[in-house]
């Protein structure tokens, strides 16, 4: 049973605040991947609540909100330093310094770091070569740091823009990457980072040249949405790893028949797409190892019309790939 109270047991995350009480502090959901608080706890819960998370390696703590102004900075990391993950978002006006970084062990395996109104040296995260997962959101100040982040597997940049992907290519580990909002239009390096199995781009403004996208030969699940420029998909047929591939709200394309080249498709997502026409979709009955199809164009009508055509059960969203969700 969820309760919608402060300190309430969501499925997957946990709100703390001061006083914590016992009822915060009860064991954890087996789903529950985050414990937060919105404002500046006590010294004293600081220590109790570092005592108790660390029963929980695999879970977050995120620092959020600060509507009273409280979170100004990272300081309370000092508290936790055997902490491993760590996020501190939509701290917008209040977040001056992430200096505080330096007290988590440079073991940590993921960072995460929202907008703030001033910007921040990402320097303070070049300690931390043990990196797996980092998630940036306006945050551009020494943005180059990421490049010594050599063990990193995924990286997700919001609303941040850069010239082109070169600061991504010393990271031969990386498996993931997602481009949210943000400017980033040339995507000419991709395939020369990483191997990536799992590639997101999301609202990416002037974006429409996916061509760097056919090479990318250890990709697995290609995410798109939003990406009003993009007029065709490239040629796949060197995609033989691909195994997912979703569509969501992408306006400019009408032709479907690229997915038939990528041969080892077996779920399709075409979501928001409310300008196809049903026979634009079935194009897709023609691929021979396609096992899941979701279709939303607007009417069940036309979905309806879909499903005759390509007779396949209605796949939900698929999560990303579990080998770059675990740490």
């Amino acid at each position: 049973m969820t309760e919608n109270v402060l300190g309430g047991d969501y499925p997957f995350f946990r709100v703390i605040e001061s006083p914590i009480t016992a009822h915060m502090l009860r064991p954890l959901d087996p789903r529950c991947h985050t414990v937060q608080f919105g404002k500046a706890l006590t010294e004293s819960d600081y220590r109790r609540l570092s005592e108790w998370i660390a029963q929980y390696p695999s879970v977050t703590l995120r620092a959020y909100a600060s509507y009273d102004g409280s979170i100004r900075d990272l300081d309370f990391l000092r508290f936790f330093p055997a902490l491993h993950k760590f996020s501190a978002d939509t701290l917008y006006h209040s977040l001056e310094s992430i200096d505080g970084l330096g007290y988590l062990p440079e073991s940590a395996s993921m960072i995460g770091l929202g907008q703030t109104k001033k910007k921040l040296s990402l320097k303070p995260l070049g300690r931390f070569t043990s990196l797996r997962r980092l998630y940036l959101e306006g945050q551009t100040k020494d943005i180059e740091t990421i490049s010594e982040l050599r063990s990193l597997r995924s990286v997700t940049l919001r609303s941040i823009t850069l010239a082109d992907l070169s600061i991504l290519q010393p990271l031969r580990q990386l498996r993931a990457l997602d481009l949210k909002l943000g400017g980033t239009r040339d995507l000419a390096l991709l395939p020369t980072i990483g191997k990536l199995d799992y590639l997101e781009l999301w609202m990416v403004r002037g974006l429409h040249d996916l061509s760097p996208v056919a090479q990318l030969e250890d990709l697995s699940y290609l995410f798109l949405q939003s990406l009003k420029q993009v007029t065709q998909l490239p040629d796949l047929s060197r995609l033989t790893h691909l195994e997912t591939v979703w569509l969501e709200t992408m306006k400019g394309l009408t032709d479907l028949s690229p997915l038939l080249t990528a041969r080892s498709l077996r779920r399709v997502g075409v979501v928001d797409m409310a300008h196809l026409q049903p026979e634009d979709v079935g194009v897709l009955a023609g691929h021979p190892g396609l096992q899941e199809l979701r279709a939303g164009l607007g009417s069940k009508r036309k979905n309806d019309a879909v499903r005759k055509l390509v007779p396949l059960p209605d796949g939900e969203r698929w999560a990303k790939p579990e080998s770059l969700s675990a740490d």
